[in-house]
Parts: structure tokens; sequence; C-alpha cells
């Protein structure tokens, strides 16, 4: 037999090839992952490539101040190849986010396919963030027409802080101020017809997207206080919702009392 031949050392490096080339082609072959790092924020009560985000036609709207920032990660593209090098690199850095594939995009689709699911996801999530406001405001949906806008953004993480642009345009704090007090705030969560507020993933990326664009207050699904705790920016203070009550409430008596209102 050849290794019986061969001195010690050389018997050694021989056997270790194999496992050698086992590494190199794992370090090289693509991985079932998604990479995700902090992405844009926009103001909804402002306006996104020269159209407001929010217009209310049939009611009459506020002049606002402050800003409401909808949060966003960027991941990279369904059908980029992620290799052992990328996700040891991610692992290590607190702005990167290694992610389950499937967790991102939908399994088995093109990335047409999925660039049309996140849209309609998107379109989705507006109607029922219009419905979700206008009857926590008891307003007709007849009367009160709301149209959003807001380009090369897909999904429907955006729903709580549409839902809560209206309502500032609309009402304010109810007593004539502004509902984020002029404060620079920022959150994510998905939000249904009747006003419950849901889970998105990549939390804890988007407070450092917040606290780089100015925001000090991040509005969070209670369900992710844990996620969004992990690399939490020092200037941001989260505050757990599961509706859009409580988030309505949350920020009114933050300009009254804030140690009343409740943190992760």
């Amino acid at each position: 037999m050849l290794l019986s031949r061969l001195s010690r050392p050389w018997a050694l490096v021989v056997c270790a090839l194999p496992v050698v080339a086992l590494f190199v082609v794992a370090g090289l072959a693509p991985l079932p992952f998604a990479l995700a790092q902090p992405g844009q924020t926009t103001n909804v009560l402002g306006s996104d490539q020269g159209k407001p985000v929010i217009t209310i036609s049939g009611a009459p709207t506020r002049k606002t101040e402050g800003a409401l920032r909808m949060t966003t990660i960027v991941a990279t593209g369904p059908s980029v190849d992620v290799d052992l090098g990328d996700v040891v690199d991610a692992w290590f850095r607190t702005d990167r986010a290694v992610l389950p594939h499937d967790s991102v995009y939908p399994s088995g689709q093109s990335d047409k396919e999925i660039e049309k699911h996140n849209i309609a996801e998107m379109k989705k999530s507006q109607d029922s963030a219009v419905q979700a406001a206008l009857d926590y405001l008891d307003e007709d949906p007849e009367t009160v027409k709301v149209t959003l806008h807001l380009a090369d953004v897909g999904g429907p993480s955006a729903g709580l802080l549409f839902s809560l642009g209206i309502v500032d345009k609309l009402d304010g704090n109810g007593s004539g101020g502004d509902l984020t007090g002029g404060r620079d705030i920022a959150g994510t969560g998905t939000i249904t017809a009747d006003g419950k507020v849901g889970a998105v993933g990549g939390v804890s990326l988007k407070t450092q997207a917040a606290a780089r664009d100015g925001a000090t207050v991040f509005l969070v699904p209670k369900a992710e206080c844990a996620d969004a705790q992990a690399e939490l920016p020092d200037s941001v203070r989260l505050i757990p919702v599961t509706t859009l009550k409580e988030a309505v409430d949350a920020l009114r008596t933050l300009d009254r009392d804030a140690a009343k209102v409740p943190t992760c």
C-alpha cells in the first residue's frame, strides 16, 4: 500500500488533502442564506421622489412637525450566491445579518416573480393601513380618500407607520398637537385592517438605520423586543406595541409623561 511506504509527515499530508479539498469546495459553494444590512428610512409625513407619501382628500389635514420613519433592510438578491466566506464575514459584524434565504424570499420563484410578490404585499399592506387608520378615527372610507406612495420598497413591514402617518395628518395627538411631539420617530411592523401589529424580522438592523437617520424612538412589534435589543444603539428608545391604538396611546403619553410609556 502506498501510505505504508511513505514517511509519517508525507502520509499525513496525503491524508489531509481530501479534507482540505472538502473545505475549499465548501468555502466556494453557494449556501442557502441571504445577507442583510440596514437600508433606507423614509419619513411617511414627507415626500418620496418628489411626491407626498400620504395624500388625503375629503377631510381637512394638518401641517405636521417631526418625522415618522418607516425602516427597511437591504438584502442580497434572490439569485445572488452567498458562500462561506460571506457568511463568516457577516457573522462578526454588527451591521450585517445572515438570514435563511427562504425567510427573505419565497422559495422556487424567479427574481421577477419575487419582485411581483413583494409589490403585491406592499399594496395589500397599504390598503390595510388605510382601513386601520380610518376605522381608528371613525372616518368614513367612502368620504375620506387616502393615497400612499412609496417607490422602490416592497413587502408589508411599513403598515404600522403608514397608519400612524394618516392618524397624524388627520388628528395629530387628538388635542391640537403633533402625534410625534416634534420628535423623529421610527418603527416597523405589519398591520391588519382591524389594527393589529405583526412581526416583520430584521429589526436589529432597522434600529441601526433609524439611529443613523436621526430617530430617537423606535416602535417595535412586542414579539420582537428581544431581537430589537440585540444591537440597539444607545440613542434609541424602544417602545413595544401590539395594536395601532397602543402605538398612538404611547406616542401621546410620551409627551405628557415619558416614564409611563412601556419599553422593551
